[in-house]
């Protein structure tokens, strides 16, 4: 007691400016710790205590102090009737039952972390890292690697189909059961090895990876598998894991693509003359892949009860049943040419087609629940499949790309010297590692049972994105050689193909500007959803204690973004990491406090109206984006075990990042309308941030670094490139391109000595044949090193080849 007494004379005693100097400090620590509201209570009591302010002030301030801190008179006094405010002018957006279904199927993730303002690191990086476990590594190099090795590219395409051979394997090897358990006969494999083995398809041949991907992504077997009744999954699970049924989901429709709520299918439920319940169903379906040549037909639908033959309820909702593709009234046999890639995309109509109400995925208790089945399937498929086909097609880009550069060579060098082409190769190196490192972070999650719809939306936009990206460097820098179809061309089909992974589940637009932040914000935020579900509901208790909690949230973050800003993140003092990568997290930390607070102040300036203003939540999508890749590279480094050899990959694919998060801020800071205070965010803080930005792109010597690095053969470029299919055979363009690239590292000291015989004057400046022959003849190489020589030019006019055709040929193609 008496050291309180002394404490306070010592207060009471301090000069002013000292006074307003401890003051000022005691709300910085405050605000940054996010203390509760007692602690900023007892601080203002020792501010007016040391002000001996009037007793009129203590009286307002002991009347804030005791309802503030005494929750059943803060809902009494405050709570409900900002409740009752809320309510009448409907301040919070509306959530409808179908955004409802959406943003409560699967779960949360480290999302959640970034949306806090104050990720916790280690809760981020002690997040599964999977690896395939001796069955699936097996199956990847036995049947996957059989499979590969029997498809030829470039007659799938001329024929527009794979090979009967190759649908025989793929069925033989039970690819199309990858998701179903072991116990119906399927391969029971887990998301890592589903994604590795849909990656190393795409290294081979388009058609391949969808042809396999479909029937383990969304579609009958899975929809059994989570949902289906004992029947269902004894009888048709088996039939599909040994291929003896060929499974497709019809979802899209003419009037309704990414508004999937909108499908004009429907099916009635009557009475049979037998006292059976059935369906009569009539559909237009558009672009579902396989229908032409599934025996199965998953399909979506709006269910209709006139008879109430279920229940009260006549309109019960989207459904999803199965469909025997042999069912009188079922359509089927027609194609798209979706870019000319030669895989099953198709229409598909249904004229009164009659099926048991057993049909229903989880027999009559399923009605009305398709939906809800639909979004929680999603919330995990979306990280599998598109990112594996995407990274598949990056790596198999990379791997081409940088042999190809060390073999052509323009103006005496190889064009791999070439800062122009350092450029771009760097960008697919870098992005190249960036992806890998997202996918195996959301395969971790999926593996040990998170299904998290906004970084899977992440991971499906972002990973089709920035693989267009990947395959236009590569076809810039080989030129002519990737415009050129034909056997010896790697790229051209992935290159026409990629806006297709762009289009389905969700397009991208749609995803990034309505999915990705739209339902983060709510789904994330560690206060909104429940906000508004407590307003929904009246209830005060609630809203009381999220209300209050997040504005708290906001205030710290206010705090936390302003000082992390002015110490450039380093007021993080116990940063995690090692020395070259402690200062990305102590960035990451200032980026999610600066995310969340201006999010924040984004919902509560434009409310419900935000989901319309979609360039603004497009930008947020960007930035959440870009720190979720950040801390998937940092959990890659980590689980490599900090490789030292891997740091410039690591600092490029760090500096991307963060470049793309300041790009983001600043078109938020310039287009967010906040009342008042908005022309703070379009002059001066938008200022600041453009002056004190995260990062800017990376720097020339590192492109440069990581570009050479990539072009050297051996366990790095093996290890980034890992599970691309090398072909055994030596005729194929892509063994071809190998092979010439270790002569190539093989040659250069020969290469170097004629160098400095030809600059000394031994050697006269002669064209590469002429050249090799005087260096031969004058003692400067041997003849085992001329015979090298010799062999490495032919490698390399005949690698540099394209083909051609005739034009009859062409016609045919």
């Amino acid at each position: 007691m008496e050291m309180l007494q002394e404490l306070l004379k010592w207060i009471i005693a301090l000069d002013w400016r000292w006074l307003l100097g401890i003051a000022f400090l005691a709300i910085a620590i405050l605000g940054y710790a996010g203390a509760p509201f007692l602690l900023w209570t007892i601080a203002v009591a020792f501010f007016l205590l040391a002000c001996q302010v009037c007793t009129i002030t203590w009286i307002i301030f002991a009347m804030i102090a005791i309802v503030g801190n005494i929750p059943p008179l803060r809902r009494l006094l405050i709570s409900s009737v900002i409740l009752k405010l809320f309510r009448a002018l409907k301040l919070l957006p509306s959530i409808s039952d179908t955004e409802r279904t959406a943003l409560e199927a699967g779960n949360v993730w480290v999302e959640a972390e970034l949306f806090s303002g104050r990720p916790n690191f280690k809760k981020m990086l002690d997040q599964k890292y999977p690896e395939l476990t001796p069955e699936e590594q097996a199956y990847l190099d036995g049947p996957v690697e059989e499979i590969c090795a029997q498809v030829d590219d470039w007659r799938t395409w001329k024929e527009k189909d794979l090979a009967p051979e190759v649908w025989a394997l793929l069925k033989k090897h039970g690819v199309f059961g990858m998701i179903i358990p072991k116990e119906y006969g399927g391969l029971g494999f887990s998301a890592m090895a589903h994604s590795e083995i849909v990656a190393k398809f795409m290294t081979r041949s388009m058609p391949l990876c969808v042809t396999a991907m479909v029937p383990n992504s969304l579609g009958p077997a899975e929809l059994i598998t989570h949902y289906g009744t004992k029947e269902q999954k004894d009888y048709y699970l088996p039939r599909l894991a040994r291929g003896e049924e060929i499974p497709c989901f019809a979802l899209t429709e003419p009037t309704a693509g990414s508004d999937a709520g909108s499908i004009t299918s429907k099916a009635v439920v009557f009475k049979g003359t037998d006292g059976k319940l059935y369906l009569r169903l009539n559909w237009n379906k558009r672009y579902i892949t396989l229908a032409s040549v599934a025996t199965l037909l998953g399909l979506a639908f709006k269910l209709y009860d006139p008879e109430h033959l279920l229940g009260d309820k006549e309109d019960l909702g989207i459904t999803c049943a199965l469909v025997p593709a042999n069912t009188p009234g079922v359509v089927l046999g027609l194609r798209h040419d979706p870019l000319g890639v030669p895989f099953y995309n198709c229409p598909t109509q249904g004229k009164d087609v009659v099926v048991p109400i057993d049909s229903i995925f989880g027999g009559a208790a399923g009605a009305g629940k398709g939906w809800q089945m639909l979004m929680e399937c999603l919330a995990a498929g979306r990280g599998i499949s598109l990112p594996a086909q995407t990274v598949g097609a990056g790596k198999l880009s990379l791997r081409y790309v940088s042999a190809y550069i060390n073999i052509r060579k323009q103006f005496g060098v190889p064009i791999g010297k070439f800062e122009g082409i350092m450029e771009p190769l760097a960008r697919l190196t870098g992005i190249n590692y960036l992806l890998e490192a997202a996918r195996r972070y959301t395969l971790g999650a999926i593996d040990s049972g998170a299904k998290p719809p906004v970084v899977t939306a992440m991971m499906k936009y972002n990973a089709t994105e920035l693989s267009r990206k990947m395959i236009n460097d590569a076809m810039d820098i080989v030129g002519g050689a990737g415009i050129s179809r034909g056997p010896r061309n790697f790229l051209a089909h992935t290159y026409i193909g990629m806006p297709i992974a762009v289009t389905v589940e969700g397009a991208n637009i749609l995803t990034r500007t309505l999915i990705v932040f739209g339902q983060g914000a709510l789904r994330a935020h560690p206060y909104a959803y429940r906000e508004i579900a407590a307003v929904e509901k009246k209830n005060v208790k609630d809203f009381d204690r999220y209300f209050w909690g997040h504005v708290g949230h906001v205030i710290r973050n206010a705090f936390r973004s302003v000082l992390l800003s002015l110490t450039r993140g380093r007021i993080m003092i116990c940063a995690p990491g090692d020395k070259h990568t402690r200062r990305y997290y102590r960035k990451l930390n200032w980026a999610s406090a600066t995310f969340a607070w201006m999010a924040d102040l984004a919902m509560a300036s434009l409310g419900g109206s935000l989901k319309f203003r979609e360039k603004i939540t497009g930008r947020f999508a960007d930035y959440l984006s870009y720190m979720y890749f950040a801390a998937a590279i940092l959990r890659r480094y980590e689980a490599e075990n900090r490789r030292k050899e891997d740091l410039p990959f690591v600092h490029w694919s760090m500096k991307y990042c963060f470049y793309q998060m300041q790009v983001a801020i600043d078109q938020i800071f310039r287009n967010l309308s906040v009342p008042l205070v908005g022309f703070l965010f379009k002059g001066p803080i938008s200022w600041w941030s453009r002056m004190n930005s995260f990062s800017q792109w990376p720097e020339d010597w590192l492109e440069n670094k990581v570009a050479e690095l990539i072009q050297v053969p051996g366990e790095q470029r093996d290890r980034f490139t890992k599970n691309v299919f090398m072909p055994k055979d030596p005729e194929n363009q892509l063994a071809k391109l190998e092979r010439t690239l270790l002569m190539v590292y093989e040659a250069a000291g020969i290469e170097k000595k004629i160098k400095q015989a030809t600059r000394s004057k031994v050697l006269d400046k002669l064209p590469a044949p002429a050249l090799y022959q005087q260096a031969l003849s004058k003692n400067v190489i041997t003849q085992a090193e001329f015979d090298l020589l010799d062999k490495l030019q032919a490698a390399i006019y005949d690698v540099v080849q394209v083909d051609s055709f005739t034009s009859q040929e062409l016609v045919r193609l």
